[in-house]
């Protein structure tokens, strides 16, 4: 059985505020007393019975402790030592006697706190047997974290634990790690066993830690050692070839390694480089291979691994931008202001690979220099037309002599940061031989999936293409590799129109071509009629290349008349141009004043524009042969042969013979020398021919474009915006196009809109009578 505390409690005790933690009886704590007020009562203890109650401050608690910042239960504690020194300091070792409830703190003219307290005895349980497992149970507990922490308990404080369960439990709780609310709710504990089981959870969780701890500080110990015990082994190596002679093998290898522990590299690239360094440093400075490794070594130190820009954000200052390099193209601009404001949401998002098509001189590399302007990137451009080579893209192995890294890795050191804007020109020109495919090297690093460890043949370690913005720019699609344009986002930038070639000629060129000529505005003027006069007549492209140049041509004819001493303005309109650029060289269709036979106006879609078609018919006596010429393709051949059917099945509605055997049918259309293709001039066909078999003239101020079918519908075609402009600029207002085709009106520029109108036609029978009138009065009879 336990011993008891026979110690005797005076009703009222001096109360001291702990703010070091809570004393627990049967343990001596130490405690400093610099505060005048404490130091009297402990003279007041000294003179009457040397004790004083020790109760544990709140958390939260302010100092100097009042009396609501105090827990109700403590621990009497009397004064075994007291030692005094200079500045009234006192020392106290106070020893724990037992505990001990505040009833009420009480008013005095002493200093310090002075409190009614009420004595508190332990309950012992009356099976011995299960208070004994639990008693054992912590013995065990506090030998193991005596053996954890490395500590040898004090040999005064622990005789005779295993036979007093209630000093073992708070000499126990008082050598624990715990929160100060936990250790005070093992002290205002009554019963023994209840103690030893509340103490026993808390000590199996700071064994745990322990254990962790030590686990955690036993493999850094070994990983100290290691690089302990190799740095010795190294510098043995040093000091054993400076005594051979040498003061290492390669003396590059030093530099190179304090570079690459400068360098921020991703955890697989370092083990490479030193792998490859250590080799080197191996190696006689004289060896081949020496050189291999040296380079492949400089490459990993002067590639941008984890480099990167910031990007710009701002939607408004991304769109200024766009709009200050380029005009129009406000679909490519508004995709990448979306990709922007995507990106600003969402700033872990893979970014989108996007494919602009065009004809030539539209603006697609251009407009990948202002997106990376936009965002705040940096840009680097890889040219693939005439690419047959695999290698090219992902390099050569470093076996080969001369290897170097591919393409894409080039320009990655080149734009210095891992997130430019990679801008891969031409992807429709790229070709494959005996060397590979370079498409299919180009199917990973367009695939946001995989390009996140794209690897290169040379530097055979995987670098993170996930940052770049890649965007590729094509002529057309059709040469692209149905699994590579899978991977990319289309987006088409049709070539220009002459109105938005002459906003762009006053906004852009006509500026550039100045200032690269060094001329000013007193030396040089260009006025509206003399810039359409450029494009209708001496310029025919989509972009605007060859517009720049021609403008460029006539800055330098100025620029050697300034230089020359000429001092005059020059105002530079449509008659002017004579005497700077020649004849002019391209001219347009007109349509006739005169209705005429077996003549009809179709539109044509070209890479330049959109251009009006006089497509010519007429009959002869013949074989009943349909003749056509102008090189026309496999598609617009069909559709002669098509709309050549549906007037033999329809020739009686109009007063036709259904049999044209005795006759030949002579199909043309002019500008021979140019091929033709496509089905869009099958109803312009269609009408060409009835008008030469009825005799009948066809309209001169209208035009159509449509396919048609053997049931004599009239199928959407594509170029309407292109088509309608073209029909404009040969002065025809009045437009006959698929009705399927409605919503392509609505790219049509509204000043176009406003000047022409469009009827929207389903069958071939709603187009006959507009175009040939006289046709439709003898149906009538």
């Amino acid at each position: 059985m336990a011993r008891v505390n026979t110690i005797e409690l005076p009703e009222i005790l001096p109360i001291l505020p702990s703010a070091e933690g809570v004393v627990y009886p049967y343990t001596i704590v130490p405690r400093t007393v610099a505060s005048q007020d404490i130091a009297e009562m402990v003279d007041d203890s000294v003179r009457s019975n040397k004790l004083i109650g020790v109760v544990s401050m709140r958390e939260d608690a302010d100092t100097p402790a009042r009396p609501s910042d105090l827990y109700e239960v403590g621990t009497v504690t009397g004064i075994d030592r007291l030692y005094r020194f200079p500045g009234n300091i006192i020392r106290l070792h106070l020893r724990g006697l037992v505990r001990f409830r505040i009833l009420e703190f009480i008013d005095s003219d002493k200093p310090y706190m002075q409190a009614r307290v009420e004595r508190l005895d332990s309950v012992f349980p009356r099976d011995e047997v299960e208070l004994e497992a639990w008693q054992n149970t912590v013995g065990i507990q506090l030998k193991q974290i005596f053996d954890l922490t490395r500590t040898i308990p004090d040999d005064t404080q622990f005789i005779e634990l295993s036979d007093d369960p209630e000093k073992l439990a708070f000499l126990a709780a008082s050598r624990i790690e715990a929160g100060n609310d936990e250790k005070q709710r093992i002290l205002e504990i009554d019963s023994v066993l209840e103690r030893l089981w509340s103490l026993s959870g808390i000590m199996e969780k700071e064994i745990r830690i322990l254990k962790l701890r030590n686990k955690i500080q036993g493999q850094v110990r070994t990983e100290i050692e290691k690089d302990q015990k190799e740095y010795i082994l190294k510098e043995q190596m040093k000091a054993i070839q400076k005594e051979l002679g040498g003061e290492s093998e390669n003396p590059e290898a030093g530099e190179l390694r304090d570079r690459i522990e400068e360098k921020e590299l991703p955890d697989q690239v370092y083990d490479a480089a030193m792998e490859e360094l250590e080799r080197l440093e191996r190696m006689n400075p004289g060896l081949p291979e020496v050189a291999v490794i040296r380079n492949y070594i400089e490459w990993i130190l002067s590639l941008p691994w984890l480099e990167s820009t910031k990007d710009r954000l701002d939607i408004g200052r991304a769109e200024k931008v766009l709009e200050q390099d380029h005009y129009d193209l406000k679909d490519v601009k508004e995709r990448i202001l979306e990709f922007l404001a995507v990106r600003k949401l969402n700033p872990g998002g893979k970014a989108p690979i996007m494919c602009f098509v065009g004809p030539p001189g539209v603006g697609k590399t251009s407009m990948g220099k202002s997106i990376a302007r936009a965002v705040g990137r940096r840009f680097v451009r890889l040219s693939l037309g005439g690419v047959h080579d695999e290698a090219e893209i992902r390099g050569h192995r470093r076996t080969y002599i001369g290897a170097m890294p591919g393409k894409i890795i080039q320009g990655l050191k080149e734009a210095g940061s891992s997130n430019p804007v990679f801008m891969l020109d031409e992807v429709d020109k790229i070709g494959s031989d005996f060397r590979g495919d370079p498409t299919s090297a180009l199917l990973e690093v367009l695939d946001p999936e995989q390009n996140f460890s794209f690897r290169d043949n040379y530097m055979n370690v995987p670098f993170d293409l996930s940052g770049v913005q890649f965007i590729t720019t094509a002529n057309r699609l059709d040469t692209i590799p149905s699994p590579l344009r899978d991977r990319m986002e289309i987006i088409r930038i049709p070539g220009y129109t002459a109105a938005e070639k002459l906003q762009i000629a006053k906004r852009y060129l006509v500026r550039r071509q100045m200032k690269n000529a060094g001329l000013t505005g007193n030396h040089l003027r260009f006025r509206r009629s003399g810039i359409v006069a450029i494009i209708d007549d001496y310029t025919r492209e989509a972009g605007v290349r060859e517009l720049e140049r021609t403008i460029g041509k006539i800055c330098r004819k100025v620029a050697m008349k300034v230089a020359a001493g000429g001092e005059d303005l020059v105002i530079v309109t449509s008659s002017r141009l004579h005497g700077f650029l020649g004849a002019r060289q391209y001219t347009h269709e007109r349509i006739s004043d005169q209705p005429g036979v077996g003549v009809c106006t179709g539109l044509a879609w070209t890479p330049t524009g959109g251009e009006i078609l006089l497509i010519e018919s007429t009959i002869m006596n013949g074989k009943g042969e349909l003749i056509l010429t102008g090189q026309l393709g496999e598609v617009m051949q069909e559709s002669a042969k098509a709309a050549l059917s549906w007037i033999r099945s329809h020739a009686e509605e109009y007063g036709l013979e259904r049999d044209f055997k005795h006759l030949d049918i002579h199909l043309h259309v002019p500008a021979g020398a140019t091929p033709k293709d496509g089905p869009s001039a099958g109803v312009a066909i269609l009408i060409s021919m009835l008008s030469s078999l009825s005799g009948k003239p066809v309209a001169p101020d209208i035009a159509v474009t449509g396919e048609i079918s053997l049931q004599g519908r009239i199928m959407p075609v594509g170029g309407i915006k292109e088509k309608t402009l073209g029909a404009l600029a040969a002065g025809i207002t009045r437009v006959f196009i698929p009705s399927e085709n409605s919503k392509s009106l609505e790219e049509i520029p509204e000043e176009t809109r406003a000047l022409m109108k469009f009827e929207l036609v389903d069958r071939v029978t709603d187009v006959v009578g507009s175009f040939i009138p006289d046709l439709k009065e003898v149906q009538r009879q």
